[in-house]
C-alpha cells in the first residue's frame, strides 16, 4: 500500500517527502489552509482539490488527509514537513494567518 505512495509518516505527526516527481498536498481539515510540499519547500495549495487519485497523478500531486486512518487518523494541531530540500519544516494550525503559521524547525535534517 503505502510502496507507491510519494510519502512516509514518522511518528506520530511527521510526514516525511520521498518523491521529487510528485508534490504533496496536505490537507488536514476542510476548514484549514492546504500546504503544497514540493521538491523546493512549503507553499499554500490554492487551486481546486483533484476529485479523485487519477486526476491527482495525472497533475502530478499525492493527496496527504492527515485525519485519514492510512495516515495519522485525526487532525492535527502540529504537523512536521520532511521536506526535499532539505529542511523540516513545522505547521503550526493554531497560528494560522501569522508567521508562525508554516516555518522552518530544522533547516538540516539528514
Amino acid at each position: 500500500m503505502s510502496q507507491d505512495r510519494a510519502f512516509l509518516k514518522s511518528g506520530r505527526n511527521t510526514i516525511i517527502h520521498k518523491d521529487k516527481k510528485h508534490d504533496l498536498v496536505i490537507v488536514n481539515s476542510e476548514i484549514h489552509p492546504r500546504i503544497k510540499v514540493t521538491q523546493h519547500g512549503l507553499e499554500p495549495f490554492k487551486e481546486e482539490l483533484p476529485k479523485n487519485r487519477r486526476d491527482a497523478k495525472e497533475r502530478y500531486l499525492e493527496m496527504v488527509y492527515v485525519s485519514s486512518a492510512d495516515v495519522f487518523g485525526e487532525e492535527k494541531q502540529l504537523l512536521f514537513i520532511q521536506a526535499l530540500d532539505g529542511r523540516e519544516y513545522k505547521i503550526d494550525y493554531s497560528k494560522i494567518g501569522t508567521k508562525l503559521f508554516v516555518r522552518i524547525h530544522q533547516d538540516t535534517y539528514m
